[in-house]
């Protein structure tokens, strides 16, 4: 090997030429393993799945089907898992037709489109108030962690509530709620 060949080997450009190649590489496995189900990989679990406008959702109101329906409604293709079950099991609890309204509008996206939601939303208002309902409800459990109606809200999700991802840069976002939802509308007792 002469001196030239050597220093060629070891040049910055080759080494950043190889590091972008092994990313590619590394890059292609993981987005062809989640699009068709590496073995031992966690069903439902929705961090690195890509969301491909070809794919059917699930079939049923599931969880699943629930996760694929707010992708499309929040415009978000990853949710944190603990939140995403914990939002649909309030959602559930909330709405017994909630698991048939979540596969209903799976349906009806697949054959009408319209996203983003408030497009959906004034589309079913006159002739699906119900499934309207539903899509408010999803995406008031994402954006602001709160499931139900006054005086039986339930906060499912504060500082992880998708409300805070636009200035969460910039915004420190409270670990904590600090009283029951909507508690700074209230006059205080003591004015």
């Amino acid at each position: 090997m002469t001196d030239v060949d050597r220093h060629a080997a070891r040049s910055p450009r080759r080494r950043a030429w190889l590091l972008g190649a092994f990313a590619s590489a590394a890059g292609l496995a993981f987005a062809s393993a989640a699009r068709y189900g590496a073995a031992g990989a966690a069903p439902g679990i929705v961090g690195i799945s890509p969301a491909f406008a070809d794919t059917p959702p699930p079939a049923g109101g599931g969880i699943d089907a629930f996760i694929a329906l707010s992708s499309k409604l929040t415009g978000h293709t990853s949710f944190d898992p603990l939140h995403g079950k914990r939002a649909y099991d309030a959602l559930s609890r909330a709405d017994g037709q909630f698991t048939q309204n979540v596969a209903a509008l799976n349906t009806w996206l697949q054959t009408h489109g319209g996203v983003p939601s408030d497009i959906v939303t004034q589309a079913l208002q006159a002739d699906q108030p119900q499934l309207a309902r539903t899509v408010s409800a999803i995406t008031r459990a994402w954006y602001l962690g709160l499931v139900g109606d006054m005086p039986n809200v339930q906060v499912i999700a504060f500082e992880r509530a998708l409300m805070f991802e636009p200035v969460k840069d910039i915004l420190t976002i409270p670990s904590y709620c600090r009283d029951v939802p909507f508690y700074w509308a209230h006059k205080p007792a003591n004015a």
